[in-house]
């Protein structure tokens, strides 16, 4: 896709949590316009078929690219990309970035060698975490949480409604037992509830995310398609760093104020958002 003017990237989700990733994107992507797509009326995915979740990724970004036309495609979310990540390259004609957990650099980093792995009940049980587990941190000793309860609490935090701290530290006190000192955050909405991360395992050292080698991933292949130009100029002139944040469901209360408190302020909030049937 030829497309002038200035870099465009869509970012999609099953709710909030890529709002994580698309920062990352703005930092060092200062000057891209972001399209935020949400598919928040089929939130969560991880309880989905796998059918299902397909045709509604798929679906949406299909008309997302229509009405918004894009340079690059992020699918911020673990379970879509691990279902969805070639069906969408299928029907793209602009490069694709998936999320993967960041088990490989979680590797690198850990001292003791005790590494937990925080993710959805969904990704927890999938064959491709084992993967990566076996290639990347054969020599460690992990231990994986899937508790089904982070996602939503993530999802409240844009209504306002405060992390039950209490509930969070009884979720992680496994990890907080086995000693670990490196979490990998396996979904991306965990970022958003890293202040009560770290409150629940003080003693952990490194946080480790996909975030940021999603947004270098992403730069990189601007780069090579030769459309950085201007997208890391001054940001004065181009006050909403997200031009439009699209939900398929109702919009969640006070989303913008939420989102500007990420850096990430929209230009225009739109709910019930061309919702597949």
């Amino acid at each position: 896709m030829n497309r002038d003017g200035p870099l465009r990237v869509l970012v999609f989700d099953s709710g909030i949590g890529g709002l994580s990733v698309a920062t990352c994107i703005h930092e060092q992507l200062p000057r891209a316009s972001i399209v935020y797509l949400a598919d928040n009326a089929a939130f969560p995915y991880g309880d989905k078929p796998e059918t299902v979740v397909i045709d509604r990724c798929c679906t949406l970004i299909a008309k997302a690219l229509k009405q918004y036309p894009c340079d690059v495609i992020v699918v911020a979310c673990n379970t879509a990309s691990t279902v969805a990540l070639p069906h969408v390259r299928a029907l793209a004609d602009v490069p694709v970035v998936g999320v993967v957990p960041a088990v490989k650099p979680a590797a690198q980093q850990t001292r003791n060698r005790r590494i937990g792995i925080l993710a959805t009940p969904a990704t927890v049980r999938r064959v491709y975490l084992d993967e990566l587990v076996e290639e990347f941190a054969a020599h460690c000793e992990v231990w994986r949480v899937g508790h089904p309860g982070l996602v939503q609490w993530a999802e409240a935090l844009a209504r306002g409604v405060p992390v039950p701290q209490d509930r969070l530290d009884t979720a992680l006190e496994s990890l907080k037992t086995a000693g670990v000192d490196t979490m990998v955050l396996g979904c991306t909405h965990y970022p958003l509830l890293l202040e009560n991360l770290r409150q629940s395992l003080p003693a952990v050292q490194y946080w480790v995310d996909s975030g940021a080698a999603i947004a270098r991933r992403v730069v990189w292949l601007m780069g090579r398609a030769g459309k950085l130009e201007g997208a890391n100029a001054d940001t004065s002139t181009r006050p909403q760093p997200v031009t439009t944040a699209l939900f398929s469901g109702p919009a969640p209360d006070a989303i913008a104020g939420f989102m500007a408190g990420l850096g990430l302020q929209p230009g225009r909030v739109t709910e019930h958002w061309c919702a597949p049937s």
